[in-house]
């Protein structure tokens, strides 16, 4: 099993805001001293929005799928193959595929699909990809959240395996935003608050909400055995 209950064992909303609102601080602790996590953080969740928001037809271009995976890496495990296969793409060929993902959406299998054949992409990172320019659709498949859903199988870098853990996080954002009074809670948000409860439970543990006196003895945050493939 991915995890115990930890946060998703509750349907609380305000307790998923209130793990949501420690992102900041789990991520300066998982930054370090030189920020470089943070800075690329604010690139991905603000300045990348906006500019595939900006644009006739939605894509990334290589640049942007280059320091898009920069963040990834980062904010997970550090694989600098896959940088060397990312950059092997043409700029063409990926504003060309990653516009027809997007068109294809919300036929989430399809615009993955799509995306994993540039080069160096996989589900993962075809997730961060479509989860910043569509994030009412889809959540980046991070191995802290897939730690974060219980009852999910052992991780694999896999489409069949993103769409069983997207489901999940479809019907958690859909029932958060049905129980809440603040706002709607998107795959995207549900994913950036996973990460954050099972890193911060990890690093910072005394900066992270209680959420309930039962669930505080039930953590176990650790990250499902995970099988390599290429890229993710």
């Amino acid at each position: 099993m991915a995890a115990s209950s930890g946060l998703w064992g509750s349907e609380d909303p305000s307790r998923w805001a209130a793990v949501l609102a420690r992102h900041g601080a789990v991520l300066r602790a998982r930054s370090g001293a030189r920020g470089r996590l943070e800075a690329l953080d604010r690139w991905y969740r603000e300045e990348l929005p906006a500019a595939i928001k900006g644009r006739a037809q939605k894509h990334v271009t290589r640049e942007e799928l280059q320091q898009l995976l920069a963040w990834k890496l980062a904010r997970g495990r550090f694989r600098p193959r896959l940088q060397q296969l990312v950059a092997a793409n043409s700029p063409e060929l990926v504003v060309q595929r990653s516009a027809t993902a997007f068109s294809l959406l919300p036929d989430v299998r399809a615009a993955v699909t799509e995306l994993c054949a540039l080069r160096g992409v996989g589900p993962a990172t075809a997730s961060a990809v479509l989860a910043v320019g569509a994030p009412e659709v889809a959540a980046f498949m991070s191995d802290e959240a897939v730690a974060g859903v219980p009852g999910l199988p052992a991780l694999q870098y896999t489409l069949k395996h993103y769409l069983l853990y997207l489901s999940q996080v479809r019907e958690r954002a859909a029932a958060l935003s049905q129980a809440s009074a603040s706002g709607l809670w998107t795959p995207h948000l549900v994913e950036t608050a996973l990460w954050t409860w099972v890193v911060g439970q990890k690093l910072c543990p005394n900066l992270m909400p209680e959420l309930s006196p039962s669930q505080a003895t039930q953590q176990d945050t650790r990250p499902a055995r995970k099988h390599r493939t290429q890229a993710k």
